[in-house]
């Protein structure tokens, strides 16, 4: 199969599509959409987002140094794509969108109350790249929505239905393909099955 080559862009899809909620120095609270944000570190916990210096979240982060990651879903598709396109600066964009907040825990910083999962961060590094600007942030605490969770306690990911960024559209996830670990895990052997081998080299 052959391949051309294109200038060098942002070909790493799909991403994750999530609304990052803040405050001003002074208490105003704003939410905006990133798409550039990831996990980069598990012990401690960390995570980035990357912002243009022109959004006002930019501004709120650097003055207070917290933030809040929200997990988007179908649902909230509509808010994301606006909080993406809007300015804080024009308008309130939770009351646009009806977006409903409560309190972090860790943080002076609303919480988006429809996201399935919320991630109190606290900035640990912050590095001026270009375009935008890389904010590390230290995980503090995870809040997660009860009904989501499945009879063993365990998140899911389906029931919640995520929300992710592909190339300038907007994607549901599809079906479970695997779980990690599932291409070196031993396969179970069924009760029995091991007994009538046995029986049938006799």
């Amino acid at each position: 199969m052959a391949k051309i080559t294109w200038r060098p862009g942002n070909m790493l899809y799909p991403l994750p599509a999530v609304l990052v909620t803040s405050k001003s120095a002074d208490g105003a609270a704003d939410v905006c959409t990133v798409a550039w944000a990831g996990t980069v570190c598990s012990d401690p916990v960390m995570v980035s987002i990357s912002l243009r210096p022109s959004r006002k979240s930019y501004v709120n982060i650097r003055e207070t140094g917290a933030f809040v990651v929200n997990i988007t879903t179908e649902e909230l598709a509509h808010a994301t794509d606006f909080c993406g396109v809007r300015s804080g600066r024009d308008l309130d964009k939770f009351r646009a969108e009806g977006l409903l907040t409560e309190p972090a825990e860790k943080i002076d910083c609303p919480m988006l109350t429809a996201s399935p999962v919320n991630l109190e961060c606290r900035v640990r590094e912050e590095l001026a790249l270009g375009s935008h600007t890389l904010f590390i942030g230290e995980v503090l605490a995870v809040h997660v929505d009860e009904s989501y969770l499945d009879e063993k306690g365990r998140f899911d990911f389906t029931a919640c239905r995520p929300l992710v960024y592909c190339h300038g559209e907007y994607r549901a996830i599809g079906r479970k393909i695997g779980s990690f670990g599932y291409s070196v895990r031993k396969k179970k052997i069924k009760k029995g099955s091991r007994r009538r081998g046995k029986q049938a080299e006799k």
